[in-house]
């Protein structure tokens, strides 16, 4: 047998234990970020199990009714509400939080379609003894969520204010032609999975975090197009919210389990749009629903496929995020429709024992 020379097999020896030194340093790097992370953060809200044993995280401010529930888009966290949570919850209590599989929250075997989470919120309301009525707020894929929340417990439902709300024709099996998009951020929330466990997202996040731009464009660079396509996704989102988040989100999207939660969420889009075709118009329900000024508004025939009751307002000089281009528009039709629910919770109560009738 003819053996390899001794200084090639030391250097391939070196070079392999180098390989395992790092990868161990980059998995421990991240494990002991993971749980600084949630011993510095987690403390900001709780965690509620809910009915098949998947655990919620969720943040709850403010007092009074009615209830505003917000839901965020498919690959967003309760950060994404943060700004204005903290507005309305000077006027009545709110609850935001992360879905399974998403922030802080466990994963669940549930499919990520809107009858699925929609159940879950419900049973982690209930669980939590938050109280009906609900104003029910959504982003994007949320809005769907907040749809089929309001045709499945209508009685417990005041309004809706829906933002951008996910259209259903411009996805599979509608739009085949979006296929190769989902198959696409599906591929790269798997490919950054093992990146994540390597501390490598974690790295790529914290540089960006502390505007080491160098750091963070090399990263990119070595990862090729698609680390560079994620980073530029974080960089985005984390420029719209507030510095006082950007550490927390830092946290999320280092996470394996939020690339784990992110490739769950977009598998099953079509599953998603196939749910919602046939959903009934949600009947005698206040709705808002708002619609960047850059895109076509929504027909008559769709708004009445959402509901009899819809509002339809355009947000100028918005993109798909109007609630974190201008906050202000979505937080005074939050409020407006609080505002409603309680008039009509007074004038239902009728006048008060003792008084003249």
């Amino acid at each position: 047998m003819k053996l390899l020379p001794v200084a090639p097999m030391v250097f391939f020896v070196v070079i392999a234990s180098l390989v395992v030194a790092l990868a161990c340093a980059g998995v421990l790097y991240q494990s002991t970020g993971a749980r600084r992370d949630l011993k510095r953060y987690g403390h900001l809200g709780r965690w509620i199990e809910i009915a098949h044993g998947s655990r919620l995280y969720v943040r709850l401010k403010g007092s009074g009714g009615p209830t505003v529930v917000f839901e965020s888009g498919i690959a967003a966290s309760s950060l994404n509400w943060s700004h204005i949570q903290e507005r309305i919850a000077q006027s009545t209590q709110t609850v935001s939080y992360d879905r399974c599989g998403l922030g802080w929250s466990s994963a669940s075997q549930l499919p990520r379609t809107p009858a699925s989470v929609a159940a879950e919120l419900h049973s982690m309301l209930k669980t939590a003894r938050i109280e009906p009525p609900y104003i029910l707020v959504g982003h994007s894929f949320g809005g769907l969520v907040m749809r089929r929340f309001a045709l499945s417990y209508p009685n417990e439902v005041a309004g809706l204010v829906l933002v951008d709300p996910m259209r259903l024709e411009e996805w599979p099996p509608f739009n085949p032609s979006k296929q190769a998009m989902l198959d696409r951020g599906e591929r790269l929330a798997r490919i950054a999975i093992p990146i994540a466990r390597l501390g490598i997202a974690r790295l790529g996040v914290t540089s960006l975090l502390c505007r080491k731009d160098r750091i963070w464009e090399r990263l990119a660079r070595i990862g090729g197009d698609g680390a560079q396509h994620v980073m530029g996704r974080i960089a985005e989102e984390m420029g719209k919210m507030p510095r006082e988040v950007w550490p927390i989100m830092a946290a999320y999207w280092s996470r394996p389990a939020f690339y784990a939660g992110v490739c769950r969420h977009l598998a099953d889009v079509p599953k998603t749009v196939r749910e919602m075709r046939f959903a009934a118009p949600i009947q005698e329900i206040p709705i808002t629903v708002f619609t960047p000024a850059g895109v076509e508004p929504l027909t008559q025939e769709q708004i009445g496929r959402i509901g009899d009751k819809v509002e339809q307002a355009i947000a100028p000089r918005c993109a798909h995020w109007i609630h974190l281009d201008q906050p202000e528009m979505v937080i005074d039709a939050i409020l407006r429709m609080a505002d409603e629910t309680r008039d009509e919770a007074a004038v239902l109560a009728g006048p008060r024992r003792g008084q003249d009738l």
